[in-house]
């Protein structure tokens, strides 16, 4: 949403799709976890009186409507990019099947992952955490509006710590909010590194992806 308040900042889904277009052109494979906190947050309704499950689901919904976004503005950049849901409507997008992901990664194309898992109580997090793992990415690129992990809010606390690396038993044992435990466990187990950076700045993600710019790593 960029400097706005809701809904979609065109320059910045611009930004994003001109950092893509950057990975994708040094041969890199490409899928993305989109959230939906732009539109609606499951959480932050249910402490309006919203039901968690109904509320998570129109969380979802709304990862749908971010990823035709995301996918409009590549295409505008000429990459050709599917949206993939977890949560099936076959007008709309495409159903998450690993296999067909992989083939689209295969023949150059982005991969949208839209729909978290499907589920309700498991965040977006952990729907990148999970579908890395299913296909077989190399690392998980978290983008935040925060240039790494701190070991606390640094919009709060001038004298929070940036860390340049953690180890996963470190997220977990000293709670550093970095991914939700499910996330960050999920990662350990399948041995995939975690990387927090900065997502707000043109060029960040291209930066990041040949290890320059600022970053943690957690591995």
């Amino acid at each position: 949403m960029g400097p706005q308040g809701f809904g979609w900042h065109q320059p910045t889904l611009a930004m994003f799709a001109e950092d893509i277009r950057a990975v994708h052109a040094t041969g890199v494979q490409v899928c993305i976890v989109v959230g939906g906190g732009n539109i609606f947050r499951g959480l932050t309704n249910v402490q309006a009186g919203y039901d968690r499950a109904n509320a998570d689901h129109m969380g979802m919904l709304a990862t749908i409507m971010n990823g035709m976004a995301l996918q409009n503005a590549l295409e505008q950049v000429n990459l050709e990019a599917r949206v993939q849901s977890a949560i099936p409507m076959p007008t709309v997008c495409e159903p998450f099947i690993r296999r067909r992901a992989i083939r689209h990664l295969d023949k150059g194309r982005v991969v949208i992952l839209a729909g978290g898992t499907g589920n309700p109580f498991f965040t977006t997090d952990t729907a990148a955490a999970l579908r890395a793992v299913e296909t077989g990415c190399d690392a998980l690129f978290k983008g935040t509006q925060v240039d790494g992990v701190y070991s606390a809010d640094p919009k709060q606390d001038p004298t929070a710590k940036r860390f340049d690396s953690l180890s996963y038993q470190q997220v977990l044992s000293e709670d550093l909010r970095v991914m939700d435990a499910a996330a960050i466990a999920l990662a350990r187990d399948n041995q995939l590194p975690v990387i927090v950076f900065a997502m707000s700045a043109p060029g960040a993600f291209p930066a990041v992806v040949r290890g320059a710019g600022t970053f943690t790593i957690v591995k």
